[in-house]
């Protein structure tokens, strides 16, 4: 790993590193916030057009990190550099739009390999690094989408989980429709493997007794069309798995929302993770 830049912050040291991935086989951007006694990890997976410096640079978690002793470690959304046909607009599916899955249609299947990037090689490669086993995984949009998804895929590799304004039910929406297509292809029938709502709705017991957090602005322009976080909160109550889903008047689907809520989710995954 290299370190491209380290700053001190709240008596910790918030880092930019670099590394040569041999899962997206290109060099690889993460933020890493260790505060001064870390006691657990926390995965931020971040959203649309964002990289490893959006939230490290804006949510303003490091100062509660610190003092609850939550490493924070913040990984880039997507390759970058492959010069994938579309991959310079970061609404269509290259920088920006990743969606921490592993594509298998060309062009994006030699590079787009979010899922196993982050699951074989960066958050183990982090643990072992700093000697923290206990993580937690979280995220905004479709970084909310990636670590609802993700933790369903993987059980028991994450003992916490919260999201903000998360894609809850991609295979429902047009920015899910449109990845989706061209990550993993027509067939539909593969797409629900990759839906947080279709797979809750498959658990035959809660994966998270201890509960889910989810907050969400009811002044987000995207709610309607493309969250649909009653779909998830149907497929929780269908299951048993305990969900607390806050919706907040007046909030948007920014950062302002995040950082009014952040301290929020670092408790509760600091409750769940020492």
């Amino acid at each position: 790993m290299k370190i491209l830049s380290e700053h001190r912050s709240f008596n910790g040291t918030q880092r930019f590193l670099q590394h040569d991935s041999a899962e997206i086989g290109l060099p690889m951007r993460f933020a890493l916030y260790l505060p001064p006694q870390p006691k657990a990890l926390l995965v931020f997976l971040a959203g649309l057009t964002c990289t490893e410096e959006t939230f490290t640079m804006k949510a303003g978690a490091q100062h509660l990190a610190s003092e609850l002793g939550l490493a924070l470690l913040m990984p880039d959304t997507s390759p970058r550099g492959a010069n994938a046909p579309g991959e310079a607009d970061s609404w269509d599916f290259g920088v920006g739009a990743g969606f921490y899955l592993d594509a298998t249609q060309q062009p994006w299947s030699k590079h787009w390999r979010m899922e196993s990037y982050l699951l074989n090689e960066l958050i183990p490669l982090v643990q072992r690094e700093s000697g923290l086993t206990k993580t937690g995984l979280f995220g905004h949009s479709m970084g909310g989408h990636g670590a609802l998804a993700l933790a369903l895929r993987h059980p028991g590799r994450f003992q916490s989980l919260s999201a903000f304004a998360p894609i809850a039910a991609p295979t429902q929406c047009p920015w899910g429709h449109k990845a989706f297509t061209g990550y993993l292809g027509e067939d539909r029938t593969t797409w629900a493997a990759h839906d947080a709502s279709a797979l809750m709705k498959q658990q035959v017991a809660a994966p998270y007794p201890q509960g889910i957090l989810i907050d969400q602005g009811l002044a987000d322009k995207f709610l309607p069309d493309q969250l649909h976080p009653e779909a998830f909160e149907a497929a929780c109550a269908a299951v048993g798995q305990p969900l607390t889903l806050r919706r907040h008047e007046g909030y948007d689907h920014g950062y302002y929302f995040i950082a009014s809520f952040v301290d929020d989710h670092l408790r509760h995954h600091a409750e769940r993770l020492m």
